[in-house]
């Protein structure tokens, strides 16, 4: 017990320092607080949310997810002082009153050997931590990427230093109470003749330390222990509202008000319309106090791990993007904020009072060029130990700079202009939305009310021919078990995923509410979708418009109609590999039924490193599909893929005594795979095929009914993209750029094998190893033939070379199409033999071969001369442009210019202007553009057609410059030289697709018009 005098001064230390630690904790309460109502529940169910919060706190199991080792070293540390949560209140007592926990009972013993115990785990935690952080190797795990954006704060080492001083008050807390207690067991032992053997630590300390010295020696050592130990708690309670160790309270609360939404699942925003109408519109985040106050409450339960950014693919590919930096910059300004010039100032601050803050977050918390290359994968979200929503500040920021601002990258304005005008990314008209099913008797929901389920096909499906082939394996597998389906055809319209998560809520709520009013009449049992993202939306997001669906994904559906016995299986012969697709698996926790039937087909999964909710991103999430990827070392599609290829390629050494043969990476997300098919490393393994699950299940299906039949050999070294279908009645063929037609390439004004007789359950010819065309980025290209001739293997970009010309492709046989679909009667489930096709080599008589489906396109009725690029894509084209190969960015100099190869007009080179391009509305025109002369009116080559129809090009051909921060520019600096656009015959005599509205007057040199809502009839 403490002597009276001492007793005094330590109740009056006591109650300085902790009225001062209550006031650092209400002003963290005001600081809190100045965020901006959450749009979700966080309150409901409390119990529940107690118990969860406790549960995942005492478990440490967010903790253990990653870092075993280093997470069993910090449970040492919450273990430890949870526990002193009990010792120092049973210590402040007994310095104020007679009594002392002895180990001679049950409860004595075990109080003493926990305390002494975890006394000496949490010195060895944070020892251990301390020397991991500032000195081993791994320290690289606390590093930040060059080009990430870091608050003052961090620059000037003030994690570190924070580090050191929680570091050494925990030592001295827990090494102060080891001493005073060792020198109490040295008391203790003097009148009972022994040390107390459950007390090892403290015992054995005494023993060496104290058994020498007097009995007021002693009692110096027992009054230091006891001032130390809890002096310093209470003398820290100043300090720790400004320290990282204020997650060890912030943490559970947070747990506390967790979002129950899965992280897929984007909040509402609330009253758009009007805020929209406002004068001065305040959507998104722009400032820290537009943050809903769970996100603020975020930069308080940041451990900064930087675990976030362990997973994140952006940083892991060297883009600039950092989910930890955003927590932590948003930390050290609310310190900076919230600073008084004394610390004895008892008021609240500014910020805490209800001023702005003065800076906004792209300022100090992240950069703009971060904010684009998120791919919403959540893996931050998964894995934060505390279950922040960095994610989620990202889309806020994006709803900020698009809704408002007005700056974002130049590609998102085409694919804005598409889905608002033609309800897709591509643009492409809503008539060719069922061109898909070619051959196919897929039924309408006109055609066949009240089916059992509703296949929700998508843009990706119905544009792209890669995920074409998903689609029609799918429906032919559905026609083989006999399910009654339909499809919504020309009625249904994007979900608005991808501009939702680009930060285009308006344009999202738009395409959802049609879509709403499409489902409520149509009432369907059930949804079933070949992708992830579509799933993700309709199943979950529309619930906020007022749609509420069973969705699943196609994967799920199979695996029922399998364990029904309705899809026979045979055995595949290739290894099989698998990536999770981020929204069908970490976003909504679909990880068993892809595997179930990748087992059943080929024996076993050869799982990837990174698999399951730590799988790794393609790199089409978040709306980066319809963008070019931010700068880096390389695609998040290449990283993945190199692990891809190293899985199958040690599965290979063991291939002979499995009998395998042949190398398949499946997917359940056509974005997925047009990722893995267009990334420059896929063009170098010709030997590893891309395909769906579903795409599997058709040829196994297929080989146990004795249908298969294999296709014949596709060019080596080719991707999907060297063998484009072409969609029929397509007005503007399109061309990848940087290829030419190869050797035994269809000749200009052949058409792609008919296909009017396939009948359901037919098989997909050359589904097996016919390249398909890779996905599209929404600029609108000519399209080349399907040539044989393999890609170019990629290379650094820098030295700007000649793009070669495609050659376009017309065809005839128009009227072919989609086979009317009937119910089915008794003999409708026999599938008719195969027809069989030409093969493509024109000199051999062999044996008919099966040739791949492939779209038509019709043929124009003239050739149009040379014109410019136009501003937007023609909603007409039937088929979607492909991706163009990504290659490192370089800063474009003044003497680098494209020249156009041969053709009667030549291209005036871009002029850069540091300045990212504004999306301006429907209705509006783009900035005024200075022509070039026009050249000699007679129709231009082919070559010169192909490349009039391409995007004006950048200073360095397939790259466009870097991107700068927002800048006024001159008037005359917004003035890009192009080629004046001329009149065509095919322009004029092509219908205008619905909704397009002609263009207004151009705004004035300079200025920036702010994106505008499509307003409705």
């Amino acid at each position: 017990m403490l002597p009276t005098l001492h007793k005094i001064l330590f109740f009056i230390f006591a109650l300085v320092a902790g009225g001062y630690g209550a006031w650092g904790f209400y002003r963290l309460y005001l600081r809190i607080r100045r965020g901006l109502p959450a749009n979700e529940a966080r309150w409901d169910n409390l119990p529940e949310r107690i118990g969860y919060a406790l549960r995942v706190s005492l478990t440490q199991e967010r903790t253990f997810r990653r870092r075993r080792w280093i997470s069993v070293l910090h449970a040492f540390i919450f273990y430890g002082f949870t526990y002193y949560l009990l010792v120092n209140v049973i210590d402040g007592l007994e310095g104020y009153f007679h009594f002392s926990i002895k180990s001679n009972t049950v409860m004595g013993a075990v109080y003493n050997l926990l305390a002494d115990l975890l006394s000496f785990l949490v010195l060895v935690g944070v020892v251990s931590l301390l020397i991991r952080r500032l000195y081993l190797p791994s320290r690289r795990d606390f590093k930040f990427n060059e080009k990430s954006a870091l608050h003052p704060l961090v620059k000037q080492n003030y994690i570190r230093r924070d580090s050191i001083i929680v570091s050494s008050f925990i030592l001295f807390h827990v090494g102060s109470r080891i001493i005073g207690n060792a020198a109490k067991m040295v008391a203790e032992a003097r009148d009972s003749t022994h040390y107390d053997a459950l007390q090892p630590l403290s015992s054995g300390l005494g023993a060496l330390l104290f058994s020498g010295l007097s009995d007021s020696a002693v009692m110096g050592w027992r009054l230091f222990g006891y001032w130390a130990a809890l002096g310093s708690i209470l003398a820290f309670l100043v300090y720790f509202p400004r320290s990282k160790h204020i997650h060890i309270f912030m943490a559970p609360l947070k747990y506390t008000v967790r979002r129950r939404e899965p992280t897929g699942v984007l909040p509402p925003m609330k009253g758009l319309e009007e805020a929209m109408e406002a004068e001065e519109p305040k959507l998104g985040v722009q400032k820290l106090e537009d943050l809903e106050w769970p996100r603020l409450l975020d930069a308080y339960a940041c451990i900064q791990c930087n675990r976030c950014q362990d997973v994140c693919p952006a940083n892991a590919t060297g883009k600039a993007l950092s989910p930890a930096a955003l927590e932590i910059n948003k930390r050290m300004e609310l310190n900076v904020i919230s600073a008084h010039p004394s610390p004895f100032t008892l008021k609240p601050a500014a910020f805490e009072s209800g001023a702005s803050t003065a800076h906004p977050l792209l300022e100090y918390a992240i950069n703009e060029e971060s904010v684009w290359a998120c791919t919403t994968c959540g893996a931050c979200m998964q894995v934060c130990p505390v279950q922040d929503e960095q994610m989620l500040d990202i889309i806020d920021i994006r709803r900020h700079q698009v809704m408002v601002a007005g700056e974002f990258p130049p590609q998102l304005q085409t694919a804005f202009r598409g889905m608002e005008r033609a309800s897709n990314p591509w643009g492409i008209s809503r008539d060719k939305r069922l061109e898909w099913a070619e051959g196919l008797r897929v039924p309408t929901i006109d055609e066949n009310p009240g089916p059992d389920l509703i296949y929700w096909v998508g843009c990706a499906a119905s544009y792209d021919p890669g995920a074409q082939k998903v689609a029609r394996s799918f429906v032919q597998l559905l026609d083989k078990a006999g399910v009654n389906y339909a499809v919504l055809g020309k009625k249904e319209a994007c979900t608005g995923d991808s501009a939702r998560r680009a930060g285009n809520e308006f344009l999202f709520q738009q395409l959802a509410a049609e879509n709403v009013e499409t489902l409520n009449q149509v009432a369907p049992k059930l949804i079933v979708s070949t992708c992830p993202h579509c799933m993700n939306a309709i199943g979950h997001e529309y619930k906020q418009l007022g749609g509420d669906y069973r969705v699943i994904h196609h994967t799920e559906y199979l695996e029922t109609l399998v364990a029904a016995g309705k899809l026979p299986l045979a055995q595949l012969q290739e290894s099989v590999t698998y990536h999770d697709p981020c929204y069908l698996g970490r976003h909504n926790g679909v990880f068993g039924a892809p595997r179930t039937l990748i087992t059943k087909m080929a024996g076993e999964v050869l799982e990837l490193e990174r698999n399951r909710d730590n799988s790794f991103c393609c790199g089409a999430g978040g709306a980066q599909f319809w963008k070019e990827e931010e700068e880096g070392r390389e695609r998040v599609s290449d990283n993945r893929f190199r692990e891809i290829q190293a899985r199958l390629d040690t599965a290979a050494e063991n291939a002979a005594e499995y009998g395998r043969s042949g190398k398949v990476v499946a997917v359940g997300c056509p974005f997925c795979k047009s990722m893995m098919n267009s990334t420059p490393e896929k063009a170098k393994r010709d030997d590893i095929v891309v395909k769906d699950v579903a795409e599997l299940m058709l040829e196994s299906v297929q080989r146990a009914t004795g249908e298969w039949v294999a296709p014949a050999a596709a060019p080596g070294n080719a991707l999907e993209a060297s063998a484009q279908p072409v969609v029929p009645n397509a007005e503007t063929p399109m061309a990848r750029t940087g290829e030419t037609p190869g050797e035994g390439a269809p000749e200009l004004g052949k058409t792609s094998a008919e296909v009017k007789n396939a009948q359901p359950g037919s098989p997909l010819e050359n589904a097996h190893t016919q390249p398909e065309a890779q996905a599209a980025a929404p600029s609108p290209v000519t399209s080349s033939s399907a040539d044989s001739s393999p890609r170019k293997a990629w290379k650094p970009g820098g030295t700007p070379g000649n793009q070669p010309s495609a050659v376009s492709e017309t065809a005839g046989d128009e009227g072919k199409g989609r086979k009317a679909w009937k119910p089915k009667s008794g003999g409708d489930d026999v599938s008719a033999a195969p027809v069989a096709a030409q093969t493509s080599a024109p000199a051999t008589e062999a044996a008919p071969a099966r040739k791949a489906w492939k779209p038509k396109a019709a043929t124009p009725d003239a050739v149009p001369v040379v014109e410019a690029a136009p501003a937007s894509p023609a909603p007409s084209s039937g088929v979607a442009p492909t991706r163009k190969a990504w290659k490192p960015k370089v800063q474009a100099t003044g003497s680098q210019t494209t020249e156009a190869t041969a053709a009667p007009a030549q291209r005036a080179p871009a002029v850069p202007t540091g300045e990212r391009k504004k999306w301006a509305p429907k209705g509006s025109a783009a900035p005024a553009e200075a022509g070039s002369p026009q050249t000699d009116p007679a129709p231009a080559p082919v070559e010169a057609v192909a490349e009039a129809q391409m995007p004006a090009p950048a200073p360095i051909p397939g790259e466009r410059p870097k991107w700068q921060p927002k800048a006024k520019a001159p008037a005359e600096e917004e003035v890009r030289a192009e080629v004046a656009p001329t009149s065509s015959p095919v322009e004029a005599e092509s219908p205008a697709a619905p909704g397009v509205s002609a263009p207004d007057a151009p705004p004035a040199p300079g200025s920036r018009k702010k994106w505008a809502p499509k307003k409705k009839d």
